[in-house]
């Protein structure tokens, strides 16, 4: 089965790229309006989500624009963005049982960016699988 290129690899699976997009910008926006009350954990729970988000965005407007990544980049973006945000999901995670007898309000941002830091974990590990190329 020959690999699509550019606009077609987009257009096969679109769902990932933008649930990709939707998950690590709501991770991003969480932790950033918390006012990141532990920055020794949670920075790189940001640097992860904004690398990631940025990388992600460049792809996807290189597909959009009929460019041929190649697999190879492909793959090794998103084995990297799995990485990235296995590590900050587990910082996350500890970030949380940290502030957990702390305000109220602040603790809940930081359960609701540990899951959404967990479904983008698991959403670049299974793009980094993908079947649909």
């Amino acid at each position: 089965m020959a690999r699509s290129s550019g606009r077609e690899t987009f257009t096969e699976c679109p769902y990932l790229f933008i649930l990709e997009l939707v998950f690590g910008g709501l991770v991003w926006i969480l932790v950033a309006s918390s006012l990141v009350p532990l920055p020794l954990l949670q920075g790189w729970v940001m640097f992860a989500s904004v690398f990631c988000f940025t990388g992600t965005t460049v792809l996807v407007f290189l597909y959009m624009c009929d460019v041929d990544c190649g697999d190879t980049l492909d793959r090794v973006y998103h084995w990297m963005a799995f990485l990235f945000y296995l590590c900050a999901f587990i910082l996350e995670v500890w970030a949380t049982i940290i502030m957990e007898h702390g305000d109220y309000f602040t603790y809940l941002e930081n359960v609701f960016a540990t899951v959404f830091s967990c479904l983008a974990t698991l959403l670049y590990m299974y793009h980094a699988f993908c079947p649909c190329y």
